[in-house]
């Protein structure tokens, strides 16, 4: 038993992302049109950052081009928003129309000491308040949506590693009401998600969609050994990565893609720029003209990087 939660908690706590192992010597910086704070904690003053669409705003349709709300990974002790290595995908997507806003959270596990069997509940708490913040920065937004230029019935979460654990967990108390979502507007729902190797913790067992779930792109690599590509549980303590949610997300006929990269391991959750087609596609189609397309698709795909040198297991990370 011992040892089945220590794997689970050294999975929550993913540790150094590989955004942050891998920014080293990168230096496109891309700056943002505008800075905001949203909320005030105890502990911090938390900022937004808005990046505006450079290429056209709507669709050949007139469909208007949702916001992309992105939340940074960094295993909830490391990160942050405008860090340069996420440029690249920024400019992307706004170049692909898209206004992306790169948001704050308390790094709740930030400054913590080993991890060890008893912090279930500090590594939970860490998950919490990401998702309150996440939470905060979209009522800022709804709040200004007029004077941002955003439409706030279209807002879609991206989050990479810590910050997919952050998109997907909010998504999931959405679909089934509880307390940390009452912040939100009454029937508030998030025009989609996008996760990149992301996953889902529980203490109820196998999760459910009961209020359904907005459209979900999960990508993920099948050998991540960070953040679990299938599960980690022991009776109704668990954490559900891709591969589950995408069984939960079918049961309840729910619109997603999963994009199962073979061979692959945490490097997908830094993966955004070279993935950006397939995120285009899931976008337009299932967000933007509302097709409940389900693709469930094997990738093996050269142009994503290989990981050589990164971080890929928890023994890399916390030397055990």
């Amino acid at each position: 038993m011992k040892k089945v939660i220590a794997i689970l908690l050294m999975a929550l706590a993913t540790g150094i992302s590989s955004m942050t192992l891998t920014a080293a010597g990168k230096t496109d910086i891309y700056n943002p049109d505008g800075t905001y704070k949203f909320a005030e904690r105890d502990t911090c003053d938390l900022f937004l950052d808005v990046y505006n669409p450079t290429g056209p705003g709507v669709d050949a349709l007139g469909n208007r081009k949702p916001t992309i709300i992105f939340v940074f990974g960094g295993g909830f002790i490391a990160g942050q928003r405008n860090d340069p290595y996420y440029s690249k995908w920024f400019r992307a997507m706004n170049e692909n129309g898209y206004r992306v806003v790169s948001i704050d959270y308390r790094l709740g596990l930030k400054g913590a000491g080993k991890v060890g069997i008893g912090q279930v509940n500090e590594l939970e708490h860490a998950i919490d308040i990401a998702v309150e913040d996440l939470f905060s920065a979209t009522v800022f937004l709804i709040d200004n949506a007029e004077s941002l230029g955003i439409d706030p019935d279209n807002l879609v979460i991206s989050g990479s590693s810590a910050g997919a654990i952050t998109v997907l967990q909010a998504d999931y108390e959405l679909s089934n009401r509880t307390a940390i979502c009452s912040v939100l507007p009454e029937g508030f729902r998030y025009a989609g998600v996008m996760s990149f190797a992301g996953a889902i913790f529980s203490r109820k067992g196998a999760i459910d969609y009961n209020g359904g779930a907005s459209p979900t792109l999960l990508m993920h690599g099948t050998e991540d050994r960070l953040v679990p590509y299938s599960q980690i549980r022991f009776f109704n303590l668990g954490f559900f990565g891709s591969d589950k949610i995408a069984g939960r997300l079918h049961k309840y006929g729910c619109s997603y893609n999963i994009l199962r990269f073979t061979g692959h391991g945490h490097e997908v959750s830094g993966s955004m720029y070279e993935t950006v087609d397939y995120q285009r596609a899931f976008i337009e189609e299932n967000i933007m003209k509302g097709i409940p397309r389900i693709i469930d698709a094997t990738i093996t795909d050269p142009a994503i990087p290989s990981g050589e040198g990164m971080s890929q297991s928890r023994q890399d990370l916390y030397g055990k």
